[in-house]
C-alpha cells in the first residue's frame, strides 16, 4: 500500500500522518507499516534541539494510525467520510530504546479481537530489527458529525 492508499484509509494529514507505507496487510490477521523519521520532522525542533529524540507518543501513535488501517481494511474496507477509528486505550507499554532521525521505524500489529467496531492488538515498533516499542492499544469505529 503505497502513501495514495495510505490515506484513504486515514483522515490524518501533515504533520500528524505517521504512516508512510504498508509492507503487508493480512485482513483479519496482521499488517506492517513503516514510518521514516527525517530530521524535517517538527517535533525534532523542540524534541530536543541538540540530540533529536522521536518522541515515545507518537510512536505509539503511528502504531494507532497502522491499527485503524488493518480494522478497517478487516471490516470491509475503506472507511466513510464519517468514519474515525479512535485510539481509545493503552496496556503494557515498554519503549526499549531512542528513535532518531535516519531511523526506520517498521510497525507490527497483530490483530487480537475485533467485535462491533472495538479491535484490541499487539503491536510492536522496530528500527533495524530491534524493537523500540511495544504495546497493546485498543480503538473503536466511530461515527462523526462532518
Amino acid at each position: 500500500m503505497d502513501i495514495h492508499e495510505v490515506l484513504k484509509y486515514l483522515p490524518h494529514r501533515y504533520p500528524f500522518l505517521l504512516v508512510d507505507r504498508v509492507l503487508e496487510c493480512n485482513v483479519g490477521k496482521n499488517l506492517r507499516a513503516i514510518k521514516n523519521i527525517t530530521v524535517n520532522e517538527p517535533c525534532f525542533q523542540g524534541h530536543f534541539p541538540n540530540y533529536p529524540v522521536f518522541p515515545g507518543v507518537l510512536i505509539l501513535e503511528a502504531m494507532a494510525q497502522s491499527l485503524a488501517i488493518l480494522a478497517f481494511a478487516t471490516s470491509g474496507g475503506y472507511p466513510e467520510d464519517n468514519k474515525l477509528y479512535l485510539f481509545v486505550g493503552i496496556d503494557e507499554a515498554r519503549f526499549k530504546r531512542q528513535v532518531q532521525p535516519g531511523d526506520q521505524l517498521v510497525i507490527d500489529i497483530q490483530l487480537l479481537r475485533l467485535k462491533k467496531g472495538f479491535g484490541k492488538f499487539r503491536c510492536t515498533a522496530s528500527v533495524d530489527g530491534e524493537v523500540v516499542c511495544s504495546a497493546d492499544l485498543m480503538g473503536v469505529e466511530r461515527e462523526i458529525d462532518v
